[in-house]
């Protein structure tokens, strides 16, 4: 459900969020192990890069008032994995498919030099596959609240894949939009922040209007969600930083096992007052956050294991 770009942004939105969605950027599109993998490209081709990955059932536009920010010291993209947003669905989907994917984006968008991938939840697993599978073709990786921990029988795909619902097709779109939830639920989310996210998560289907979502990507987990990068972080070898939403998803605990497991060399920062959906409910603390390591990167010499 697309329109100008004014209808997107909602009458409280704030200046900084009407100039991100201001910010002009390009859609792109590359073909991937024969699907068309869609991205939004913001920023001049050859500067060094950003690529930012959406969670489960989300899309690029979760990132768009954040990754836009950035688009005048970078050449920032942000992906729709396939079965996500405007991408191409598949048949199957797994991690190191959605990796090439991620890999694909980057060279196509004109990055110069090795970007950092910075991934949300699934997507976050799938940065996390990246890392481990292309460490030396990134400058580094951002994981903002993916729990990676040892398998759990009671957070599985068919769970997760019920999370979601069942495919569902509305007669308008003020009625789909009306049901637009975030899984996990939270209750501090920005409402302008809402109001685009869910308006550019819909697309007109015969009968009606529906998520772009494909409700077939949880067979990309046979287990334990949580589980499925876990065998890739002790692979990673590139700069890493994980960013655990204080109300989120990466317990302590959790935290610190994937820091023993990176080598206790990659920086665990807590998000205080943020929820799992961080650029949801606190995307000024997101986008501070990660500057601020881009800043250290630059001026820093990497810990080895």
């Amino acid at each position: 459900m697309v329109a100008d770009v004014d209808s997107l942004i909602a009458d409280d939105a704030p200046g900084w969020f009407r100039r991100s969605l201001h910010t002009p950027f390009f859609d792109e599109h590359v073909e991937v192990d024969g699907a068309r993998i869609h991205y939004l490209a913001w920023g001049e081709p050859g500067r060094r890069g950003l690529v930012f990955v959406h969670g489960g059932a989300a899309h690029a536009h979760w990132w768009t008032h954040v990754a836009a920010t950035f688009s005048r010291q970078y050449r920032v993209v942000a992906i729709d994995l396939s079965g996500h947003g405007d991408s191409d669905h598949r048949d199957t989907y797994s991690l190191e498919q959605w990796s090439r994917e991620v890999m694909a984006v980057a060279d196509d968008a004109g990055i110069g030099g090795p970007p950092v991938v910075v991934g949300h939840s699934m997507g976050g697993f799938v940065t996390i596959a990246t890392a481990a599978l292309h460490s030396d073709r990134l400058a580094g990786v951002v994981v903002l609240d993916s729990p990676v921990a040892e398998p759990d029988a009671e957070i599985g795909a068919a769970q997760a894949k019920q999370a979601f619902g069942v495919p569902k097709v509305y007669p308008t779109s003020d009625e789909a939009l009306a049901r637009f939830r975030t899984v996990p639920r939270q209750d501090h989310d920005l409402p302008y922040v809402i109001h685009h996210v869910a308006r550019r998560s819909l697309h007109q289907v015969e009968g009606g209007w529906s998520w772009k979502f494909d409700h077939n990507l949880f067979n990309a987990f046979t287990s334990s969600i949580r589980a499925v990068a876990l065998p890739y972080l002790p692979e990673v070898r590139c700069r890493f930083a994980l960013l655990r939403a204080e109300l989120g998803l990466v317990t302590p605990d959790i935290g610190d096992s994937m820091y023993e497991k990176l080598g206790r060399v990659a920086p665990v920062v807590e998000l205080p007052e943020t929820g799992h959906h961080g650029m949801l409910d606190q995307p000024l603390l997101v986008i501070t956050a990660i500057r601020t390591l881009l800043a250290d990167w630059d001026h820093s010499t990497p810990q080895k294991r």
